[in-house]
């Protein structure tokens, strides 16, 4: 065995005292040092995992029930979307603060467009998404050619939505919405197949997606090694490869339990999927990453930075306005109180999931694990019965512990 298969960069050590058990030792420090090098993409997940350990035990088992994994993919899926816009605009080095009242506006122009005026689902959805994405290009344009600070924009944004959704509501929630939308956001696949004890599309998604993880693992761990780039560990990697089919595998058995995959988890994996894709692969994430992480770097490397800005923002006024449809849909109607402190859920998922306030570092999927997080511990806590006043003093330590970590492993870093 050579000696690149247990770590890629240096020679393996010989083991202390020359014994076997001192080969055992030395591959565990290797599995260490590999987990403590990649912290930041790690540590959130293995929180996760305690997290929903500790509230599966505390509830008796009703967290991992079936039907609430369920009802937490639907409770959670328009804060997700946020959240992965967020993260690209928190990397690119700027904050929306405008993204809970955007949300509100145009589902309240989704219910002036299909309630008030008939307008045909599919069409309204359109035009929702295209008022959406004018917002967001609306404040990129002050922000990347008009030179005043993000902060600034999105808090005026903020203030300037929230006053448009009461103008347009006239103080009153409208509804309902057609049905259709309506199964968009509360729906879930279509049952095929024999009858059976699962819902049989969930479990081939399921197995399909585990193969899908499998090779894009194995994919980026070959381009990393050619790159002469370091990897882990190869059993440290082989069990990362065994962790997360074994994750995948429980919530989509959770899921066939019981009436399938819900649609919108569907709409999610897509944004994941392409989102991370383009984060990791196309010249625009690079340059994403590059803008947050040293500007007059990026500017000298010919990044232009003005226009990367303004398609950032363009597309967190898009996901804005999907995730105000999906709200809006979810509950089955228009209200001005919409969207209450979503921008601020938003951000704390984004930095829970590994975002550096600096800019420049954050991944689509830590967005998702953040939210997740931030999802497990609201349904969590009221399962066990706790007070609405106590979460959130939960919450803002769970998130100050996060940035805290940050803050903790740049220094070491540094150091």
């Amino acid at each position: 065995m050579s000696s690149t298969e247990v770590t890629d960069k240096t020679p393996a050590a010989a083991p202390p005292g020359g014994n076997g058990a001192g080969g055992g030792d030395g591959l565990l420090q290797l599995m260490l040092d590999g987990m403590r090098r990649n912290m930041r993409q790690y540590g959130m997940l293995i929180a996760l995992g305690l997290i929903v350990a500790l509230f599966a035990v505390w509830t008796d088992g009703d967290l991992l029930l079936p039907r609430n994994v369920s009802n937490l993919v639907l409770q959670n899926s328009y804060i997700l979307i946020l959240a992965i816009g967020m993260m690209l605009v928190i990397i690119a080095g700027h904050i929306d603060l405008s993204v809970g009242s955007l949300t509100a506006f145009v589902g309240s122009m989704a219910a002036v467009f299909m309630v008030k005026n008939d307008l045909p689902w599919p069409v309204a959805v359109i035009l929702c998404l295209a008022v959406g994405a004018l917002a967001g290009a609306i404040q990129g344009w002050f922000i990347a050619y008009g030179g005043i600070p993000s902060f600034i924009v999105t808090l005026a944004g903020m203030l300037t939505f929230r006053g448009l959704t009461e103008i347009f509501l006239e103080g009153q929630t409208l509804g309902p919405f057609p049905k259709g939308l309506q199964t968009v956001a509360n729906g879930f696949m279509p049952e095929v197949g024999p009858e059976t004890n699962y819902h049989n599309l969930t479990l081939l998604l399921g197995i399909g997606l585990i193969a899908l993880v499998v090779l894009q693992e194995v994919r980026d761990r070959r381009r990393q090694k050619e790159f002469d780039l370091e990897v882990l560990p190869a059993k440290l990697f082989l069990l990362k490869l065994v962790a997360l089919g074994a994750a995948i595998l429980v919530v989509t058995m959770l899921l066939a339990s019981y009436k399938g995959a819900p649609i919108v988890l569907l709409i999610l994996g897509a944004l994941l999927v392409g989102f991370g894709y383009v984060m990791r692969n196309a010249v625009v994430g690079r340059h994403i990453y590059a803008i947050g992480g040293n500007l007059p770097a990026a500017k000298l490397s010919g990044v232009r930075d003005k226009k990367v800005t303004f398609l950032v923002f363009l597309n967190m006024g898009m996901l804005a306005a999907l995730a105000g449809l999906v709200f809006a849909a979810r509950f089955n109607a228009a209200s001005p109180k919409a969207g209450l402190n979503f921008e601020l859920e938003a951000i704390a998922a984004s930095f829970i999931g590994g975002a550096s306030m600096s800019g420049g570092v954050g991944t689509v999927l830590g967005a998702i694990i953040g939210g997740l997080v931030l999802g497990v511990l609201n349904n969590g806590m009221n399962l066990v019965g706790i007070g609405t006043d106590w979460q959130q003093v939960i919450k803002g330590l769970v998130l100050l512990a996060a940035v805290g970590f940050d803050v903790w492993n740049k220094r070491k870093s540094g150091s």
